[in-house]
């Protein structure tokens, strides 16, 4: 009779030590899956980051010297049309799209906080002009028609850089305005481009 009892009270406590065993197993398992999923989450998310190409300079590029840098408040004659640099208004241009050519000597203050300055011809198609418009929704973008004659449609300029387009729509404007905007050229980098002058529409 003892030993039935003891043969039972055993087979009861191995029973529970199986349930344990089993249940301790799945829960090892789901913390092994957990992990997994976690692990690819974090790879998947990894992936998607460094999936995107870094900006490049775009073919065409012309680079200039910039000699000076100085504050005037006097009307520079300035090397290149338009200009990539030199002496400024003490006052920068607050950057978006304007309708009407803005005084270089703002827009090349701007150039030196970072921004790309797009002109165009003042014939330039409505719908490409559309184009310009809205690349001018970006930060530090700056985009005006230029008054008198532009090497080319539309060109755009960075502080001692620039790029001459027949087209809004050419994608070297994009690569161009990615590369340039706040990018290695810029004297004052985190400088701002708002607080300055003018109203953008």
């Amino acid at each position: 009779m003892k030993k039935s009892k003891v043969a039972k009270s055993r087979g009861r406590q191995g029973a529970r030590q199986a349930r344990a065993s089993a249940s301790g197993s799945q829960g090892r398992l789901w913390w092994i899956g957990g992990g997994a999923v976690i692990a690819l989450g974090v790879v998947l998310i990894a992936i998607s980051a460094g999936g995107s190409e870094p900006a490049t300079e775009p073919a065409g590029v012309q680079t200039f010297e910039v000699a000076s840098a100085e504050h005037v408040t006097t009307q520079v004659e300035y090397e290149q049309i338009p200009p990539v640099g030199g002496n400024h208004n003490p006052a920068w241009q607050n950057c978006g799209y304007y309708s009407e050519p803005i005084d270089s000597e703002f827009g090349v203050h701007s150039l030196e906080h970072g921004a790309v300055w797009i002109t165009y011809r003042a014939d330039l198609p409505d719908d490409e002009v559309d184009t310009l418009r809205d690349r001018a929704g970006r930060s530090y973008v700056l985009v005006s028609p230029w008054e008198g004659e532009l090497p080319a449609p539309v060109v755009a300029s960075a502080w001692g850089k620039q790029l001459r387009l027949e087209s809004a729509s050419d994608p070297a404007l994009a690569q161009f305005i990615d590369y340039f905007t706040q990018g290695p050229q810029t004297p004052e980098p985190g400088a701002v481009c708002n607080g300055g002058v003018g109203n953008p529409e």
